[in-house]
């Protein structure tokens, strides 16, 4: 299930990226509701909020490495509450994601517009969302404190 889960994020992930630049990057932004959400075409060159600009070559290794922890991480042991397995599921899918648009293009297609919040893709808020999933496991089982997980 674990792969299954990262596999749809991927897809869901690449293919609204596939329809932003063959639609939205030749008109920039279309609004969905006016100054609420908006569809903005953006080349994001750095991590979150635009941090770490141009360090493409960093961010790909670092992936590699953050996702083969996490297949390393589900292979390890035979049992992990499922909230857990599902954000790390849902972590590997957005982080493929973006790496595969930052091999392919040098940048990550964002395109989600809260006018108030930097632009963001599916495979971020994929992410964003396993973060949860983990602080949420990490706080109600104690996850820290047990020795053979």
């Amino acid at each position: 299930m674990n792969y299954m889960i990262s596999l749809i994020v991927l897809l869901i992930d690449q293919l609204t990226k596939i329809l932003v630049l063959k639609y939205l990057k030749s008109i920039g932004s279309l609004p969905i509701i006016k100054n609420i959400i908006h569809f903005t075409y953006v080349e994001n060159r750095g991590a979150a909020f635009g941090i770490l600009q141009n360090q493409r070559l960093f961010f790909i290794i670092i992936t590699f490495i953050v996702v083969g922890f996490i297949v390393f991480y589900f292979h390890k042991k035979d049992y992990y509450p499922k909230p857990m397995m599902i954000g790390l599921s849902l972590i590997v899918g957005g982080a493929i994601g973006n790496l595969i648009d930052r091999i392919l293009y040098g940048f990550v297609v964002d395109f989600i517009d809260f006018r108030v919040w930097p632009v963001f893709n599916m495979a971020d808020s994929a992410i964003v969302i396993g973060q949860i999933l983990i602080v949420y496991v990490i706080l109600k089982y104690d996850v820290l404190d047990q020795r053979e997980i």
